[in-house]
Formats: C-alpha cells, structure tokens, sequence
C-alpha cells in the first residue's frame, strides 16, 4: 500500500530554518509530481510548492519564493522542503502529496496520495 510520511516539523523562531522530508514507500513515485502543501487553523488547505518527476522543474506560491525549496531524491524515494527566513504565517501543519501524472498541479484535489502533516510552529 502507497504511504507517505512526513517528518521534521517542529517550533522555530521567526527568521529560522526547517527541513521537512517526506518518505514514501509502497511504489515508486519518481514519474510524477510531488508537491507541497499547508493548512493553518480556521483556513483551507494551500498549495505551496511542487516539483515535476525527476526534479525536471519546481513551482510555488509568492509567499515562499526564495524562501523555501524543494526538491526530490528519487533513489531514496524521498521529497523534502527546506525553508529558510520562516515567518510566523508560515504556521501551519505541512501535508506531502503525490500524484501519478508528471504535470504539476496546485489543486488538492489534483493529489492521489497524501501523508498526514507534519506540525510547523514559528513564534515571533
């Protein structure tokens, strides 16, 4: 059964730094895009970034542009998003999707596979 995890989340003060990773396991999802995406208390769910099948090319929201990075390891079977200057909108819990198709997408529902958050708190 396809799974994706996430991890790194966690408190950090604002201008400070974290890596999430996300680790799937299951079946391969090197052909197509893994994405980024966060939900904040009272809001809904946000796409954030994504990056096509092998790395071929990245996307995200204003918000984060150069700010956060993402990318993919796909020997490892394993996406991650750096961020870096965070801010303390950037609270939110942080979801790993994939889907089967390459195209990127920033849609929720565009996502066949979804992990279950990881927490990111930045206090100002």
């Amino acid at each position: 059964q396809a799974q994706l995890v996430e991890s790194g989340g966690g408190l950090v003060q604002a201008g400070g730094s974290l890596r999430l990773s996300c680790a799937a396991s299951g079946r391969s999802f090197s052909s197509g895009a893994m994405a980024w995406f966060r939900q904040a208390p009272g809001k809904e769910r946000e796409f954030v970034a994504a990056i096509r099948g092998n790395s071929a090319n990245t996307y995200y929201v204003d918000s984060v542009k150069g700010r956060f990075t993402i990318s993919r390891d796909d020997a490892k079977n394993t996406g991650y998003l750096q961020m870096n200057s965070l801010k303390p909108e950037d609270t939110a819990i942080y979801y790993c999707a994939a889907r089967n198709l390459d195209a990127v997408r920033t849609g929720i529902w565009d996502y066949d596979f979804w992990g279950q958050g990881t927490q990111v708190t930045v206090s100002s």
